[in-house]
């Protein structure tokens, strides 16, 4: 057996590299699907809720199955992608979610949409890492890996703006079942463009036997966890079912961190995580996630109940922060990246989103989208664009091939376990502060218009309150990424563990032929 350290793009084994530009624009097109599934049904869930009768109780449950099944299972599904190879993994995600869409489109009561939204989940989870993964084995080359995960960092930050668009338009033209079945051709291109186009580099592999115990603590750690959040959302926090989620959830989670440093062939080698650049990523990303997600919620609120906006102009009104996303993505960070340090972009990255969040602290009934909602999602999605687009490329470098499926899972998990927390923590912090405020004033109205001012007026007094917190979520992501992620720029001296300074500059993903 003998190892190969690929110093050029064109020198993998295979020669699938010589398509790299091509097979990234299917790995785009199944990712803007995966993320797009996020927040389309949200739109539409009104609609179909009507349609197929389902309880005001059970709603939920279209949003949450979606989340357990994907965040319960994202690390099993990076590390099937690792064990099979992730040109197949990726294909038999697109096959599986395609066909969980037409089932969630074709549904004719809540429960045969509950189970299609799990099933979704479930392809998703074998899709979005295998998807990632595939962009760290193809692009080797510094420069190269840059803009590639420039155009992909876009994608993952913006595509749930994008959904609300989509989404939107679909609900209010045409009928709800088609935020699912839109998903299918999606699908089938992504996965027919896959299947001719990729050729992943030799000797990736990690055939090793399957850790199932690992499989399990983690599935169940990480179910337990998104649960918890959905159920402190609408319950309380200190209901006794949430609590008892919460305790399992630490006792699960840290059985399994015992269980992956003991076990020969570990579902995720603590290796992964405990790197000191890569553990960074992975928590402050997992935070700005939270104050993003739950950010989003309160604009399509805001917008469409205070303001009075349609879906189709709410879902318009986030263009511009899907426009900074791109420009930070693309222009900014894909030009620096090969130039200054991580750290250089990621914290002043979250600093400039911070500084959006902080205009929107200032929202009130009256206020202008020009003057205050433009401006902020402008900064929001510049510096969340700036800032991605390292995170991501930084998750996956340096990693051996063997553990790439596994490490691009746990990008996925932060954003995932990062947007359950988001929606239900900011959720209750703005639910009690409105329910709070409208217990002060609405003794002062003396009609029913004023009664329903003061309630708008709560309703938003909730917003800011929970986006104040939003602020100091980002301020300690900006922290996080600039205090334990030290990755040098190229022409630092290369570190053969990977582990830390000056890795971008060695070509990160070493080829090892059979």
């Amino acid at each position: 057996m003998s190892k190969t350290a690929v110093k050029a793009p064109d020198t993998v084994p295979s020669g699938g590299d010589a398509n790299r530009w091509k097979a990234l624009v299917f790995i785009a097109l199944a990712q803007l699907m995966v993320v797009l599934d996020a927040t389309i049904v949200n739109i539409a869930l009104p609609s179909a809720q009507q349609d197929l009768g389902i309880s005001d109780g059970n709603r939920q449950w279209v949003v949450t199955a979606y989340a357990l099944a994907f965040g319960g299972l994202l690390l099993f599904g990076g590390r099937i992608a690792d064990l099979w190879g992730r040109k197949r993994a990726f294909v038999v995600g697109l096959a599986g979610f395609a066909a969980a869409s037409a089932l969630g489109g074709a549904a004719t009561t809540g429960a045969m949409m509950f189970g299609a939204r799990a099933l979704q989940g479930i392809f998703g989870a074998l899709l979005a890492p295998a998807a990632l993964s595939l962009l760290a084995v193809m692009f080797t080359d510094a420069k190269e890996r840059a803009k590639a995960f420039g155009i992909y960092g876009a994608i993952a930050g913006g595509g749930g703006a994008v959904g609300f668009i989509l989404g939107g338009v679909l609900t209010e033209y045409m009928d709800w079942r088609w935020t699912f079945f839109v998903n299918i051709p999606f699908a089938v291109i992504a996965a027919a463009g896959a299947y001719f186009v990729i050729r992943e580099p030799e000797g990736g592999r990690n055939r090793n036997p399957l850790d199932i115990p690992g499989v399990l603590l983690s599935t169940l750690g990480l179910v337990a966890l998104v649960y918890g959040f959905t159920r402190a959302e609408s319950d309380g926090w200190g209901d006794t079912t949430t609590t008892s989620l919460f305790v399992a959830s630490a006792v699960l989670l840290l059985a399994f961190v015992v269980t992956e440093a003991k076990v020969k062939a570990p579902l995720l080698p603590l290796r992964v995580i405990t790197d000191r650049n890569r553990g960074g990523v992975y928590l402050s990303l997992g935070i700005a996630i939270i104050a993003m997600f739950g950010t989003f919620l309160f604009l399509t609120y805001y917008l469409q109940v205070v303001k009075g906006y349609s879906p189709i102009k709410t879902g318009f009104a986030f263009l511009p922060m899907i426009a900074g996303m791109m420009v930070g993505s693309t222009q900014i960070g894909t030009r620096l990246m090969t130039r200054v340090p991580a750290r250089a972009l990621m914290g002043p990255g979250f600093v400039v989103a911070a500084a959006g969040m902080l205009l929107m602290t200032q929202l009130t009934i009256d206020s202008s989208y020009t003057s205050t909602l433009l401006p902020s999602m402008l900064l929001l999605g510049l510096g969340m664009g700036t800032a991605f687009m390292p995170a991501m490329s930084l998750a996956t470098l340096g990693v051996e091939p063997r553990d790439a499926g596994v490490a691009s899972a746990m990008v996925n998990t932060s954003q995932q376990v990062g947007g359950a927390i988001g929606t239900a923590l900011l959720n209750t912090i703005a639910a009690s502060a409105t329910t709070a405020y409208i217990k002060d004033h609405i003794a002062g109205a003396t009609s029913k218009s004023q009664a329903q001012l003061v309630q708008l007026q709560g309703q938003v007094h909730g917003y800011t309150n929970a986006i104040w917190f939003a602020v100091g979520m980002l301020a300690l992501a900006a922290v996080i990424a600039v205090t334990l992620v030290n990755a040098g720029r190229p022409g630092s001296s290369p570190v053969a563990s990977g582990s830390g300074d000056g890795v971008e500059d060695e070509a990160p993903i070493p080829v090892v032929a059979h």
